[in-house]
């Protein structure tokens, strides 16, 4: 029998950088799962494809581009605020292929301005679907990795933790920080527990990339291809767990310090342009002198449960 394929579930991967890293992983042999909340007709959108970045782009056409591509895919929709659709999304991956090897969470709701000018509602949206909706997807895959024999990968779309982020952005920042929390966090528990074959790590990118969230034409020039995204991605799918686990990368410096890049031309949207590096150079060390000084260890759970006995 024919070895199965990995399965990659890819959560936001309606248009931008998700539907590359969706269409990417597929190329390379996945099974790839597309999930987001918008749905539509494929067969009848026109112009075919449709602009990536646009609003015709949902996981529909997504699935339909990988399809015609010979591909292997499944298209589900979900509501990474309800955790309800994210469980019913989980159950239809393993239904249909029994496993599931990768994570990316790609979904993510943006609103850049001061804390005065973000509304609650807005800030509540962002904190639903960020982080949020982070966690309910982990906690959902996590028992199908332990089945797996904890052998897999999750790999989040945030940043690494440095105070310039945070200015301008504050309720935006609170979320995505909040999301490297959760990599750091989850890789030292993957770590303590002695899951060797399974790591959790964030990526960013180093550069803005063309998507949805950078439609202005005026910014075309700083631009660059959301493929180099994507074959961070895969490179970070193929390195060791010990590499990546609990760390928070750079789309541009992963490449260049795990895979030998060092020229990175042919990812500017213009060619012939060469995109500003929005990312500091170097970033804290997040580890105190004391890190492996844990103290008294405390679990909530395990105390919960002995108080009911």
């Amino acid at each position: 029998m024919p070895e199965q394929k990995k399965v990659a579930l890819v959560v936001g991967a309606s248009r931008g950088i998700g539907r590359q890293i969706a269409i990417d992983l597929a190329r390379n042999g996945f099974a790839v799962v597309v999930a987001a909340k918008s749905i539509s007709n494929a067969p009848e959108t026109y112009p075919w494809p449709p602009d990536p970045n646009s609003s015709q782009s949902t996981i529909s056409t997504v699935a339909r581009e990988i399809h015609e591509a010979s591909g292997e895919v499944l298209a589900v929709q979900v509501d990474v605020r309800d955790y309800m659709s994210v469980q019913r999304m989980l159950d239809r991956v393993i239904s249909t292929y029994g496993r599931l090897d990768v994570l990316v969470y790609n979904s993510g709701a943006i609103w850049w301005s001061s804390v005065a000018k973000t509304p609650m509602k807005r800030f509540q949206l962002m904190q639903r679907v960020n982080p949020e909706g982070l966690y309910a997807c982990v906690q959902c895959c996590l028992p199908h990795f332990e089945r797996n024999g904890w052998r897999g990968r999750i790999v989040v779309v945030s940043p690494p933790i440095y105070s310039r982020f945070f200015r301008g952005k504050t309720a935006y920042a609170m979320g995505k920080v909040g999301m490297s929390v959760l990599t750091v966090g989850l890789g030292m528990e993957f770590e303590r527990e002695g899951r060797d074959e399974m790591a959790v790590a964030s990526i960013w990118p180093a550069a803005a990339i063309d998507s949805a969230a950078t439609k202005d034409p005026a910014l075309r020039n700083e631009l660059r291809k959301p493929t180099i995204f994507s074959d961070a991605i895969l490179a970070m799918l193929n390195a060791p767990a010990n590499v990546i686990n609990g760390r928070l990368f750079l789309d541009e410096d992963f490449l260049r310090e795990h895979c030998g890049i060092s020229d990175f031309d042919h990812y500017a949207l213009v060619p012939g342009e060469k995109p500003r590096r929005i990312m500091p150079a170097k970033f804290p060390d997040l580890k105190v002198e004391e890190h492996d000084d844990e103290g008294r260890r405390m679990d909530s759970a395990v105390s919960r449960v002995k108080a009911k006995l």
